[in-house]
């Protein structure tokens, strides 16, 4: 189950939060009363997810929000709040908030709000991991082609034996055919 920071400046709602989904079986890992606490506590328990309210003293949760997230101390930071203007929400989106509740916390939505809120997050970092390896491979790729070509007029072989000669050291290295692709093109070019 999903570790939870719960952080509001308020102790009562802090507590009625973390209540409300202990009650509904999340771990709840830490609470915090602003924004700087939100990221010692973070960086202490590495959360899931950060519940948070946007108006704190010190720091509030949009200015901390921004730092969790830059830093990648949870996968996502939830706002609660009083506040639905126009501006908190335009801000909340250039911070990467995955999830805006409006307080008061209404029982009976919150959690199945949350529930669908971590599952598009979930489903977001799997879109995210997947167009990693496409891209990863894309690029790959390119190296291969490139490092085929050096090796094509290095040591006059064929493209079909210059992949080969790539994919045998790949596999006798036990490393993956880009890292080898990288090696011959900066070895490579040096020999021109």
């Amino acid at each position: 189950m999903e570790r939870i920071l719960v952080v509001d400046d308020e102790p009562i709602t802090r507590m009625d939060i973390s209540e409300i989904l202990r009650e509904a079986n999340y771990n709840v890992v830490g609470e915090a009363k602003d924004g700087y606490e939100a990221i010692e506590k973070c960086e202490q328990y590495k959360p899931d997810f950060v519940i948070m309210d946007v108006k704190m003293p010190l720091l509030d949760g949009l200015k901390a929000a921004k730092v969790i997230n830059e830093k990648k101390l949870s996968r996502g930071v939830v706002l609660l709040t009083a506040y639905s203007n126009k501006e908190f929400i335009e801000e909340a989106k250039k911070i990467g908030i995955i999830g805006y509740i409006i307080k008061p916390i209404d029982e009976k939505s919150f959690i199945p709000n949350l529930e669908i809120i971590f599952s598009k997050q979930e489903e977001f970092e799997k879109l995210e991991k997947k167009y990693l390896k496409t891209a990863q491979k894309l690029e790959d790729r390119r190296k291969i082609d490139i490092a085929k070509s050096i090796l094509m007029r290095n040591q006059n072989l064929s493209e079909n034996e210059a992949y080969e000669y790539i994919r045998n050291l790949s596999m006798n290295k036990r490393t993956d055919m880009g890292k080898i692709a990288d090696i011959i093109i900066l070895t490579g070019e040096n020999n021109d």
